[in-house]
């Protein structure tokens, strides 16, 4: 059995159709199958950055909204300036209701700049017993506007007083909104949360 020219031929051409269908269409379209893949490897990625970056909006928006929550609750807290005298009016109501001599209040120096507040200090004189001292510190931390006791000073008024008896000097500051300064301070933060919206 001789192997003739049409054999050969033959013989080449079932071996070309599988090698020439591999480099001709086989190769390539797994080749275009690779970069789709990685494609779409690519653009998940990016979604599920994208997820999480809208929940991260999200958690901003949450909690810009809690922020302002809670410093509306401290606006409210803080009185205007023309309603200092009714907390001095408060305090004087608790010392007497502590059996404290009636305090004498000072003012110490011009009101302060504290933030988005402004702070007045004042200092402040009391006598009478220990405990209703103690009473009236309880009290005073339970006013329902900011205030803040510093330079607390207790020591025995004198010699010959009663026992239990004390003189106490301190710092009383309050905490309150400057008419002109929440004016514009409302006007402001309105705009910020028409213009920015998360506010």
């Amino acid at each position: 059995m001789t192997i003739g020219i049409k054999q050969l031929v033959y013989a080449g051409v079932l071996l070309g159709v599988p090698v020439s269908s591999y480099f001709l269409v086989f190769k390539p379209q797994n080749e275009a199958i690779a970069r789709a893949k990685s494609e779409i490897d690519l653009k998940q990625n990016m979604l599920t950055k994208l997820r999480e970056a809208t929940r991260t909006t999200d958690d901003l928006k949450r909690t810009n909204a809690e922020i302002a929550q809670s410093v509306k609750g401290l606006e409210a807290r803080l009185p205007s300036d023309k309603e200092i005298d009714a907390i001095l009016r408060d305090v004087a109501q608790i010392a007497a209701a502590s059996g404290l001599k009636l305090p004498v209040f000072k003012k110490n120096d011009k009101p302060q700049q504290a933030g988005l507040a402004m702070e007045q200090p004042l200092e402040m004189e009391l006598t009478g017993d220990f405990d209703g001292l103690y009473l009236f510190l309880l009290k005073l931390e339970q006013l329902p506007r900011i205030t803040r006791l510093t330079d607390l000073k207790i020591e025995r008024p004198a010699k010959d007083a009663e026992d239990g008896e004390v003189k106490a000097t301190c710092t009383l500051s309050i905490f309150y909104q400057d008419a002109a300064a929440s004016a514009g301070g409302s006007v402001a933060g309105a705009t910020g949360r028409e213009s920015g919206g998360g506010r």
